[in-house]
């Protein structure tokens, strides 16, 4: 059963995403990254984006539903090898942390600046 966002910890583990219940350690979800299995690593890197929560293993990028595990899309990254991929999101609602909302509000304000410069 999907929890609320704030009660979930996100585990990623030999090509495998699991969410568990934060407060008693209870596995929500289980998914299975496909594709990276078998490759030179199993190793995951996970980023939280808003609604989506992007997985990388064996140079290969999935994005899940971060409440139920689903596979919203997949892709293989070909050509770029098997290495172990950095993930950094860029959503347009930037408000679910401190950070992304920072580099939201810095964006508006240069753009604004620009404008006002190209008045």
């Amino acid at each position: 059963m999907a929890r609320p966002r704030a009660g979930i910890v996100y585990v990623g583990l030999k090509a495998m995403v699991v969410a568990l219940d934060r407060r008693t350690g209870t596995e929500v979800w289980r998914t299975p990254l496909k594709g990276g299995v078998g490759r030179s690593t199993s190793f995951v890197t996970l980023q939280r984006d808003g609604d989506l929560l992007y997985a990388g293993v064996g140079g290969e990028l999935w994005a899940l539903d971060p409440k139920s595990g689903a596979v919203l899309w997949h892709n293989p990254l070909k050509g770029f090898g098997y290495g172990i991929p950095s993930i950094l999101g860029d959503a347009e609602n930037a408000e679910s942390n401190a950070l992304p909302a920072a580099a939201a509000d810095y964006r508006r304000q240069a753009d604004a600046a620009a404008r006002t410069a190209a008045s």
